[in-house]
């Protein structure tokens, strides 16, 4: 095991309306660019440990906001909600190569977070690795916790299971995974990801080259991973959640390049193994950008089930990050709440509590890569119209 010691005292960051109270809310700055050790912090995730804890991951860019690069991967720990965090943890430094992309999920019947990650040549750049000229290419990677964050094992690379060997580049979430709750699969554990694919009518990076969302899982409780199905054409950064029906099924949520400015949803009906073609979210725009959904509650009764989505909702850039509810699995989003109407791009949101929940994400008063905050947000949210 790699040891990770993490300071017992929490920082506390810049912070507003403090009180931990659902009924309020909150915002932390987590992570500042041009602070600490890096040029710049990039790429959100959240999610709650077994314990409650919340685990926050970024990519911390040595030298510029560049996609590659010398980037590492970062943590950040809270014990109080998002309230204060801990000092920076370096979870991946690999000498000056690209380490990033983390998505993480917990498996609640174990109590361990696996913390799924990409890794490329520092000198690689995107289009070079889409159009296979790169000196390397997209490798995939692993790491678990089993006490709640505090210490790591090293990392472990599961490419040769999880990415066809014809793909160029790969990337998984970012965001979270999920746990499978109900049906045949539960249990299940699942990372949405996405990848770039040989077409000859695709125009990515000039072409001839496509990209598509896809799905990996495991079913021993993260001792292997395996390569579900593809979601295709003109899809890439993707979400997913399970379906509030008690069968198990699943709802994937993409950033879109059909240039409708729209997200775009599938549905699997086997736990990721195959999806549907992908159909226009008509609710929530976009500027091409990454996206994030949650389930915050399954229906109960005469109460039905909330799904939770972010992104910055804007047709012409990214400015306006918006947190919606769904009260019908997605198909209608009649309740949204804009927490940042300036310049704003990736979010990640994690349920704190039944009646409370949160989002990290990229934010600024003139670029939205200024800083990474923490919003908690009321519980008065949650209600539907």
């Amino acid at each position: 095991m790699l040891r990770i010691f993490l300071c017992s005292m929490m920082i506390l960051s810049t912070t507003m309306a403090c009180s931990l109270d659902a009924a309020e809310t909150f915002t932390t700055t987590v992570w500042k660019s041009g602070e600490g050790n890096y040029h710049s912090y990039r790429i959100p995730s959240v999610i709650k440990a077994h314990n409650g804890t919340l685990l926050a991951f970024c990519e911390g860019r040595k030298s510029g906001l560049g996609d590659a690069g010398n980037i590492d991967l970062l943590l950040k720990r809270s014990s109080d909600g998002g309230k204060t965090w801990s000092d920076d943890f370096v979870l991946w430094d690999d000498n000056g190569h690209t380490c990033g992309n983390p998505c993480p999920v917990v498996d609640e019947s174990t109590g361990v977070v696996w913390l799924l990650m990409t890794r490329n040549l520092g000198t690689d750049h995107e289009g070079d690795i889409i159009g296979k000229k790169a000196e390397s290419t997209r490798t995939v990677w692993v790491t678990h916790s089993s006490d709640d964050g505090q210490t790591w094992a090293a990392p472990s690379e599961i490419t040769k299971t999880t990415k066809d060997p014809t793909w160029g580049w790969y990337a998984t979430g970012p965001g979270v995974g999920i746990q499978i709750e109900h049906g045949a699969h539960k249990g299940r554990l699942v990372i949405p990801c996405d990848h770039s694919y040989d077409d000859p009518k695709g125009k990515v990076r000039g072409g001839p080259y496509e990209y598509g969302a896809h799905t990996i899982h495991s079913d021993d409780h993260g001792k292997t991973w395996q390569l579900g199905g593809t979601i295709r054409p003109k899809t890439n950064e993707c979400q997913v959640v399970e379906h509030d029906d008690a069968k198990g099924g699943l709802l994937i949520n993409m950033r879109s390049y059909f240039g409708r400015k729209r997200r775009t949803h599938a549905v699997s009906k086997d736990g990721g193994a195959t999806w549907s073609s992908p159909v226009d979210a008509a609710q929530l725009v976009e500027p091409v950008c990454q996206g994030s959904i949650i389930r915050q509650a399954w229906s109960s009764g005469q109460k039905p089930g909330v799904l939770l989505f972010s992104n910055p909702a804007s047709e012409k850039s990214r400015v306006n990050l918006t947190v919606r509810a769904s009260f019908d699995d997605g198909t209608t989003w009649p309740v949204e709440k804009v927490l940042h109407a300036g310049p704003s791009a990736y979010s990640c949101l994690v349920r704190l509590t039944e009646n409370s929940f949160g989002c990290l994400y990229e934010a600024g008063e003139k670029s939205a890569y200024e800083s990474i905050v923490f919003h908690q947000l009321p519980d008065s949210f949650l209600h539907s119209p």
